[in-house]
């Protein structure tokens, strides 16, 4: 039993006495710790902030500063309100102080210790990805597939800062990518070869558009929409060399050339489905992006092979290099809001489909895995880039040809989720890329969407950042993701991007660092719609009448947007057999076996594949028009490279070499 003496030692050790009001209080009280835990890493990352941010402003937008701003800000506020909630307190007990100020002074102190608890950073509900329920109607000969291709061997690179450049041969493995190409091709189309995929696919669209169960016919056109954003026409000399090489550019920090677009191994490997597997004329094809100017790196890469295709920019090429200068058609494009949402307020001009889409039978939508300011750029944010004036309203031929400037256009920019500047955050907003996705003439021929995730863009300048999630686990994502359906894709891409970057999915501009609040997922609430049970009708969220067409009819639903169950698993509905939403087929590709080498001997190049294959012929080819026309080879050709179909040129005259069972 305690001494009245060993209570007081108890007493002394345990609680403090305050010396001015002589109440008791515990010393060790819980969750002091908390308190001074978030009080040290308020002041330090106010610190940091400021010691980082002053000397060189543009750190803002560094990772570590996104992070940091938030907490040193909430700190701020919190220290602010806490020492004013405490004056105004004292303040309203003072005892000359009259009835009225005492309750002016006690109003204010509530409501600053109400600011208090309000400041203190919490767990948003939207950063946890939190699931619910399919929305929209899933679209696909297998509704709601999206097709995920890992493949490890694709990818041997070693950073941004590298001088070898991620899109060289020996950091991309052609054969790889081919191989992963068709394997997607085949689980989205269905069949044992790319033919049957793709023939499968093209009846899919057609039946769909009201153009009876065929599959493509001769003469019909197919673009192919890339993102070319780091190659921006707005900025001509700085982001390639229009008026000399057409290269793209290094840029202040010398390493800019290795800011991610699409793969040339991804097109080049699309490319050869459409001419050989598909039957395509090479004349027929439009590749390229209305918003930016096609590299050299990109053009050596790809004319070689395909010298016919059309290969379109905004300004075109000069010299030998000469691309497709893109013009308006006479096709228009129409904006489902009555906001004038213009640079000038004074109206909107009319915005015009480009031609290579206003001509095209089938659109292919090639976009590149991305973060950005305003959540992600996948298919969906792609064809922001497709009107040939660009999303803040420049024009190449404002004040005539080649005089370019800022015009009177709808600033697609004004929809996107940026909390402060526009006031868009969270769900339920009218969003610009929904009239993009249903326009007849643009989303509207999407015949199939693909998202290039062989090294992923960290935010909208698209520096490559290595992922840690499983199974990438520091490595480069490594990764194609192929669909029908434009807004599952979409919502597969948005929970790796989330997963991994869930500062750059969930926050703004440096400027403007709070949370989305979900709006960067809210254009896929809104493509897909929210069905009504008794019309069966997709209604958007927002409420918007979205007819980018004018054809006076509603869109419909787009497709189908859920969140995975968890990023171990990633599964969806139609995986757990809970739901009619998307379906994750998850695959992996590594080098296939029938790969042709090419090696120097003296002034002659030798081909040759592994001994192993001894049922595989070598046959080679002067057209490719018909399949008959393929011949065994007895003596080796002089020069290839790739994989399966090759292209020779020396001295004028062209070979086509494939190996064969």
């Amino acid at each position: 039993m305690k001494t009245l003496e060993q209570s007081n030692d108890t007493l002394r050790e345990d609680y403090k006495l305050c010396p001015k009001t002589g109440r008791v209080f515990r010393a060790g009280a819980r969750g002091s710790w908390l308190a001074w835990g978030f009080s040290a890493m308020g002041v330090a990352s106010l610190l940091w902030f400021l010691v980082r941010v002053i000397p060189k402003p543009s750190r803002a937008a560094y990772p570590c500063q996104r992070a940091a701003f938030p907490l040193a800000s909430s700190f701020v506020v919190w220290m602010a309100a806490l020492v004013g909630s405490a004056f105004a307190w004292r303040m309203s007990r003072r005892r000359d102080a009259r009835l009225w100020q005492a309750c002016l002074w006690g109003a204010a102190a509530l409501a600053l210790a109400a600011l208090v608890v309000t400041s203190l950073p919490t767990v948003r509900a939207w950063a946890g990805n939190p699931p619910h329920v399919a929305k929209g109607v899933a679209k696909g000969i297998f509704p709601g597939r999206v097709v995920w291709v890992h493949a490890p061997e694709a990818t041997s690179w070693a950073d941004y800062k590298s001088p070898e450049h991620w899109f060289e041969t020996n950091h991309t493995d052609l054969a790889v990518v081919e191989e992963m190409m068709s394997k997607a091709v085949r689980s989205v189309g269905g069949g044992d070869s790319d033919a049957a995929a793709w023939d499968a696919i093209f009846r899919y669209f057609n039946l769909n558009h009201g153009k009876g169960d065929r599959g493509y016919q001769a003469g019909e056109k197919v673009a192919i929409k890339i993102n070319l954003a780091t190659c921006g026409s707005q900025y001509p000399t700085t982001y390639v060399d229009i008026y000399g090489t057409y290269e793209k550019l290094n840029g202040s920090d010398g390493h800019s050339m290795n800011t991610i677009d699409n793969s040339p191994q991804m097109l080049l490997s699309l490319l050869r489905h459409l001419v050989y597997a598909v039957g395509v004329n090479q004349t027929n094809i439009y590749l390229g992006d209305p918003s930016a100017s096609l590299p050299k790196y990109m053009w050596d890469k790809l004319h070689p092979e395909f010298p016919a295709v059309h290969y379109f920019d905004n300004y075109g090429g000069h010299g030998t290099q000469t691309r497709m200068r893109t013009q308006f058609s006479a096709v228009p494009f129409n904006w489902s809001t009555n906001a004038s949402w213009s640079t000038n307020g004074a109206g909107k001009l009319q915005d015009y489909v480009p031609v290579p889409f206003a001509v095209a039978d089938y659109i292919i939508d090639f976009a590149v895995l991305k973060g950005h300011s305003t959540g992600i750029t996948v298919c969906g944010k792609n064809w922001y880039g497709s009107l040939l004036r660009l999303p803040n309203t420049w024009y190449r031929d404002a004040n005539g040809p080649d005089q370019w400037g800022v015009m009177n256009y709808v600033n697609m920019h004004y929809s996107t989720p940026r909390p402060k500047s526009y006031g868009y955050a969270g769900l339920g907003h009218y969003r610009a890329i929904v009239d993009l996705m249903g326009h007849p003439a643009l989303g509207g021929k999407t015949l199939l969407c693909l998202v290039d995730g062989l090294f992923a863009g960290y935010c909208s300048e698209s520096k490559p950042v290595k992922w840690n999630m499983a199974p990438f686990n520091g490595d480069w994502p490594s990764s194609l993701f192929v669909s029908q359906d434009p807004v599952a894709i979409d919502s597969v891409c948005y929970d790796f991007l989330l997963n991994e970057w869930p500062s750059i999915v969930n926050y703004g501009t440096p400027a403007a660092p709070d949370d989305l609040q979900g709006g960067a997922e809210d254009y896929l609430h809104e493509a897909a719609g929210t069905n009504d049970p008794v019309s069966g009708i997709c209604y958007p969220p927002s409420g918007t009448f979205y007819d980018p067409g004018r054809t006076g009819v509603r869109l419909a639903s787009l497709g189908v947007h859920e969140h995975w169950n968890n990023p171990t698993s990633k599964q969806y509905s139609r995986n757990l057999g809970t739901g009619q939403g998307i379906e994750l087929v998850a695959l992996t590709a590594t080098r296939p076996d029938a790969v042709l080498a090419v090696s120097k001997a003296g002034s002659q190049a030798v081909v040759s594949w592994q001994d192993s294959l001894t049922d595989f012929r070598l046959q080679s080819a002067t057209n490719l028009a018909a399949t008959n026309l393929w011949s065994n080879v007895t003596n080796s050709p002089v020069l290839v490279q790739g994989r399966s179909t090759v292209t020779n040129e020396v001295l004028g005259w062209r070979r086509f070499y494939r190996l064969i069972k």
